[in-house]
């Protein structure tokens, strides 16, 4: 979101100052300068992680230790997650591939009917410097996918 809201910027200032010189090409005033635009702030954390304050609320996966609310802070790892580390890290390498882990199941996919048991979560919080509010189940292939794609963020219940 940042990048393409700087990428507009960018591209507006570019056309702005090709077209202010033209349009005083008449002998008309001078326009006012334009302003630069103030620099983006990029939000890192230790050794290049992102923050992230996530509250991850997991049900019906059948594992005491899975089952559970856990709170996971990146960038300095933390929380009450039992692997945070491991679940930073794994953000930040889908952060990298440009991946919107959060995002829900298009709604035209083809998922296979197959049933991953009953589990199911819910991730709320900011990552990314967005807010995230989503809701993980193993109803069919695709939500299985995008639970195991999350992993060590949401526990292995399968």
């Amino acid at each position: 979101m940042l990048r393409r809201l700087a990428l507009t910027t960018v591209v507006s200032l570019a056309v702005l100052s090709a077209v202010a010189p033209a349009a005083t090409a008449d002998g008309g005033t001078l326009p006012l300068p334009l302003a630069r635009p103030l620099p983006l702030p990029v939000l890192q954390g230790e050794a290049g992680q992102s923050p992230a304050r996530l509250t991850i609320t997991v049900s019906g996966g059948g594992n005491a230790a899975a089952d559970g609310t856990f709170e996971l802070r990146c960038a300095p790892a933390g929380g009450s997650h039992p692997v945070a580390e491991q679940a930073c890290g794994r953000l930040d390498e889908l952060a990298g591939e440009g991946e919107d882990p959060f995002a829900p199941v298009p709604k035209n996919a083809l998922c296979t009917m197959q049933h991953g048991g009953e589990a199911a979560a819910r991730v709320t919080g900011t990552w990314q410097g967005r807010r995230i509010d989503a809701v993980f189940s193993r109803t069919n292939g695709c939500e299985i996918s995008r639970w195991n794609n999350l992993g060590p963020v949401l526990p292995n219940v399968g």
